[in-house]
């Protein structure tokens, strides 16, 4: 079983008993040994004193008398056992928080909620929504401060028992299919184990109350939503490196304090023996320099294996390495049609657009790719993303002379107040452009904009474009075509010859 199930096995219970239960266990235990029982944790994570501050709120908000209202609500043929409305956790919090503003009580929330102390029953992204949209309580187990960062194998065995369960209730979402497939080809040579495993691990829920295999079930899930969050969404759970070192240097520097060196600085990591004798610690710190340049950091197997990889995609686009169809290959037959057909924007070609699967870098090259994506846009309400990536685009080969008045028309226009066509980015990113503007107007003040919208597009839309159904109309109706074309050349000349017969 994972590591983290197995301490689960425990914690979860029927429905009302579950929540009661855990919340007295919770109110009637003293805040002040949890730090005692892992004392390692505040050292480990630099997060700690944030997921603290959140279990201290939560466990108020689990309390008996003072807390929010958890109940079992019945609806026509089933039961939904341990919820609470995102109505009564927005009004709890802004009666016994002191918070005043109904935006900044649902901005708390959102936040608890992100990092999985509660959410939603019914949805992969863990957001809070003032109405009557039913939330649950996670079970301590599954807290970040419980428990590390989980390991793909555990993830690709909670997929695996997911396909053996009720997949009206249990279905893999479509990135949850994509990452069980990247899974399962990455640990082919042990995925009879982690079937074993996810198998047997299917057969203990199948022998659960069935209230009390839904709320683990739904409890789980949300714990991968964390770990494992669906496209667009950000994991929380992330250790941040300036963190990191900042909590490990002053603890380090502190045992050092009584050398002193001209200065009056030292290094976290120098000893006493490298105060007295600074010679000997410079040649070892040079040596070690010049291991790190010997040092390949990236397997010569693994750099082939990538390029040929890569060359193994684009070979049968390459008319100069494979054999192309109709009109035939330019190398050979001193026309350059085949080019021409590349860029024309009538008459795409399966082939062609074969290669728009590849990445969205690939299908913004191709005129007709990028306009039927444009369509896709305009259908998501979306385009302005689109428009503003190819504004700036035009930016970087403006002349001189009108870069300063096209900057501000696209800023006028996608960034600044009461902008016609506003683009979805954050404070500080619109803060940054307006600083490139006002300092040093010229053709790459965007670039940060530019990123964050080109990234945007990529995580999310294209992903979703990849998956429409106006895509695979498109598929589908061009390989009909094309098929079409090839059986009435078939019947052309299979006339033919029969006249000449």
């Amino acid at each position: 079983m994972h590591r983290y199930s197995k301490r689960c096995t425990d914690t979860a219970s029927p429905a009302g008993k579950h929540n009661g239960e855990q919340r007295s266990q919770q109110a009637t235990q003293p805040p002040q040994t949890q730090p005692q029982q892992t004392p390692h944790k505040d050292e480990e994570n630099p997060n700690i004193v944030v997921y603290r501050k959140m279990e201290g709120i939560l466990q108020r908000m689990q309390d008996d008398h003072s807390g929010i209202p958890v109940r079992t609500v019945k609806s026509f043929m089933s039961k939904i056992p341990s919820v609470f409305t995102g109505s009564d956790l927005i009004t709890w919090v802004t009666r016994n928080l002191d918070v005043d503003d109904q935006a900044e009580a649902l901005h708390l929330a959102h936040l608890m909620a992100s990092h999985g102390y509660f959410f939603p029953i019914d949805d992969h992204i863990l957001t809070v929504k003032n109405d009557n949209t039913y939330y649950r309580f996670q079970t301590p187990c599954f807290w970040p401060s419980k428990c590390g960062e989980p390991e793909n194998t555990e993830y690709a065995v909670y997929l695996c028992k997911r396909t053996m369960q009720n997949k009206q209730r249990l279905e893999l979402a479509d990135y949850e299919a994509e990452n069980l497939a990247r899974l399962q080809k990455m640990f082919s040579r042990k995925w009879e184990f982690i079937f074993l495993q996810a198998e047997a691990q299917a057969k203990v829920d199948k022998k659960r109350d069935k209230l009390e295999r839904k709320v683990l079930d739904s409890q789980e899930r949300a714990f991968w939503d964390v770990h494992r969050p669906a496209p667009g969404c950000v994991n929380t759970t992330e250790v941040d490196i300036k963190k990191a070192c900042k909590m490990s240097k002053p603890a380090k520097a502190t045992a050092k304090a009584g050398y002193t060196v001209p200065g009056g600085r030292i290094s976290p990591s120098a000893s006493e023996a490298d105060v007295r004798s600074p010679q000997n610690s410079m040649k070892k710190e040079v040596e070690r320099l010049r291991s790190c340049l010997v040092k390949r950091r990236i397997k010569v197997s693994k750099v082939a294996e990538s390029f040929t990889a890569h060359y193994e995609q684009y070979s049968e686009f390459d008319a100069f390495v494979s054999i192309v169809p109709e009109p035939g290959s330019p190398w050979v037959a001193d026309n350059t049609e085949f080019w021409e057909t590349e860029v024309t924007m009538k008459d795409v070609s399966p082939l062609r657009m074969k290669r728009w699967g590849f990445s969205i870098h690939e299908l913004l090259r191709d005129g007709a790719g990028r306009e039927h994506f444009r369509r896709f846009l305009e259908k998501e309400f979306s385009a302005e993303n689109l428009k503003f990536w190819e504004a700036c685009q035009r930016l970087k080969n403006t002349a001189l002379k009108d870069v300063e008045t096209t900057v501000q028309e696209i800023y006028s226009e996608y960034l600044g107040p009461g902008a016609r066509d506003p683009v979805n980015v954050d404070c500080r990113v619109a803060e940054a452009v307006k600083r490139n503007i006002e300092n040093n107007c010229d053709r790459y003040c965007f670039e940060e904009a530019e990123d964050h919208i080109f990234m945007l597009m990529k995580s999310d839309s294209y992903t979703r474009y990849l998956r429409s159904e106006m895509y695979k109309e498109l598929v589908c109706g061009i390989k009909k075509k094309v098929l079409h074309h090839f059986t009435f050349n078939f019947k052309s000349s299979s006339n033919f010859h029969k006249g000449e017969g």
